[in-house]
């Protein structure tokens, strides 16, 4: 193993800024090489702290190694070699660009082991990522990315105000480990995790932008953001109780919009939150089980959702809709798409044999072993959901159900090639879990494949896509409407413009009344006296000389107006009026 290695997210980031001055034809060579090259140096990154970099009286540390940070490492390396290879032929610089750039921040903030650092980076994750959204050029990409960096702005100043309060409470320490939710700092930055995380009530950011980014910027939008939050609070806050119940609730909601929602990129913003839930889950429960769940279903929701977004993706791009409205019946002419798709579908859905199955299990089995009932039969809840939706919702509605008359081609070549690294990992996974396994931060001593396990995991299956099926046929089933679906982003939105409208009025009032009352007119009067008055009475003796001289005097060109504005940009006529204004308002205040 080499001893010469770089910073992980330092590949990428400067990696990133080359691709604008490059020809098509070697730009394409250089954005595949750079994610490989990027994985070379990472796997020759023994474990341990690197790159200590003294700023001022601090210490940064951008390369923290150890098993939990570089099984992430691994993915989010392996995603964007996928994603870009799924991208080659739009040739948009922005956007490759710009998914570097994110990319190389989601590492920078994975390997950080000092606060400053993996605030910057975690910042970055913000500022690079509206760039995806934006680049897609409507409208509503330009009023969704406002709206995701104002959300994701007051979750960084949570986080910057937690991480000070947080190093004062510790004696001036930065030092990025266990946190605990032992003061004001540590809640403020369990806080600040949260929003990235999408938790219930804050989660509106994610299903409102996401859907409007570009097709290939969805994919790297899924992978980095909230996992990223998941590597953080493993990092900082497991076994915390608050998570379990905040991931109950994260994969129980999502369910009920993405059964009646139209726009199947929204389906699967809300099975992603869905997905996240299980992880957070993991990460409240704390057990070397539980964190290993959270982690392997980290790795795989990455690569069966990224699947899934491709393939929607393609089809939008074939035919330009993305509603299930609009849809149907191309799996005659996109075969291989619904394919990869269906691979997605099982995936997420945790069929035996494909990835889902060997990481969601974990996170189920560590509720089970601590007598968390009610979170089980939560997490079972929403495992037959997520099929409901995403397992037999999206394929059915995209390539089967009605004929919508679409006739288009296949996918192009390059994106056919990225679902399929993406399919053929999903089911390698899902068929030999150990190589996952051995990845994960803690020894595993876990068999997925008991015949319990896989015999209940397969009557939940088959008993809800039985539901689905009745449902369907009796006409019961939530029609995908075109309609906007109201989320709880309603309240505050609706809440923020109230709250404008008191204060507007309320201050408006308040500015009125002031500006009748004795001080301000006083103030007012004297300002104007000494602003005009000492040119005015220089203007009384040198009038009749100009008057003699037969000179303009009056008018808006006149040499009156002309010496007016003259003197009153002088400095000391400026002077004169500052003075007696501030001694006109402490004289008012002492009397």
């Amino acid at each position: 193993m080499s001893n010469f290695f770089f910073p992980p997210a330092l590949i990428f980031i400067v990696g990133a800024l080359l691709i604008p001055l490059l020809p098509k034809g070697l730009k394409q060579i250089y954005i595949l090489l750079l994610p490989v090259a990027g994985l070379i140096n990472l796997l020759n990154i023994p474990e341990g702290t690197h790159f200590v970099v003294l700023f001022q009286d601090y210490t940064l540390i951008f390369g923290e190694v150890d098993r939990l940070s570089k099984i992430f490492g691994i993915i989010f390396h392996v995603i964007s070699f996928i994603t870009v290879i799924y991208i080659l032929n739009f040739n948009n610089n922005v956007e490759y660009t710009a998914g570097f750039l994110y990319s190389g921040s989601a590492l920078g903030a994975v390997f950080s082991g000092d606060l400053i650092s993996f605030f910057f980076f975690w910042e970055a994750l913000t500022v690079t990522s509206m760039f995806l959204i934006l680049a897609r050029k409507t409208r509503k990409s330009v009023q969704a990315t406002f709206r995701y960096t104002m959300i994701h702005a007051v979750g960084g100043l949570i986080l910057l105000a937690g991480i000070i309060i947080y190093a004062h409470e510790n004696g001036g320490s930065f030092e990025f480990g266990h946190i605990g939710l032992t003061g004001v700092g540590s809640w403020l930055i369990f806080i600040g995790f949260g929003i990235n995380c999408a938790w219930p009530l804050l989660h509106s950011w994610l299903v409102d932008a996401y859907p409007e980014a570009t097709i290939g910027g969805v994919v790297f939008l899924s992978a980095f953001t909230t996992k990223t939050a998941v590597y953080a609070l493993t990092r900082a806050f497991p076994g915390e109780e608050p998570l379990i119940w905040l991931g109950a609730g994260m994969a129980a909601f999502p369910i009920f919009f993405a059964v009646i929602e139209n726009d199947l990129r929204r389906v699967l913003a809300y099975s992603l939150i869905n997905q996240v839930g299980f992880m957070v889950v993991g990460i409240g429960i704390g057990t070397e089980l539980a964190i290993n769940g959270a982690v392997a279903h980290a790795f795989n929701d990455i690569l069966f959702k990224g699947l899934l977004f491709m393939s929607v993706g393609a089809v939008m791009y074939r035919t330009g809709k993305v509603n299930a409205t609009d849809l149907g019946g191309l799996y005659k002419c996109m075969p291989i798409t619904c394919f990869f798709c269906i691979v997605g579908a099982a995936s997420i859905s945790a069929f035996p044999l494909f990835s889902g199955f060997v990481s969601k299990s974990l996170v189920m089995s560590a509720a089970a072993h601590e007598h968390l009932w009610i979170v089980w039969f939560t997490l079972l809840f929403a495992a037959a959901g997520v099929f409901h939706h995403a397992g037999i919702k999206i394929p059915f509605f995209t390539f089967f159900g009605h004929d919508a008359g679409h006739r288009v081609k296949e996918a192009p070549l390059n994106m056919l090639i990225a679902m399929g690294i993406a399919a053929f990992l999903s089911i390698f996974i899902g068929t030999f879990p150990h190589y996952l396994y051995d990845l994960l931060p803690f020894q595993v001593d876990y068999e997925p494949y008991t015949y319990g396990h896989v015999m209940g995991q397969l009557q939940l299956l088959f008993f809800s896509a039985m539901a689905f099926t009745l449902l369907l046929l009796a006409g019961i089933y939530p029609a995908e409407i075109r309609a906007v679906n109201v989320d709880f982003d309603w309240f505050y939105r609706k809440g923020a413009a109230m709250v404008y409208l008191m204060l507007d009025n309320g201050l408006n009032s308040l500015n009125r009344l002031v500006n009748n009352t004795f001080a301000v007119k006083g103030i007012k009067t004297l300002d104007n006296f000494f602003a005009d008055g000492p040119a005015r009475i220089t203007l009384w003796f040198i009038k009749p000389f100009w008057q003699l001289s037969g000179v303009a005097i009056s008018g808006p060109d006149g040499m009156e107006t002309r010496f007016l504005k003259k003197f009153r940009s002088n400095f000391f006529s400026i002077g004169v009026t500052a003075v007696f204004t501030i001694g006109f308002l402490l004289l008012f205040l002492i009397l």
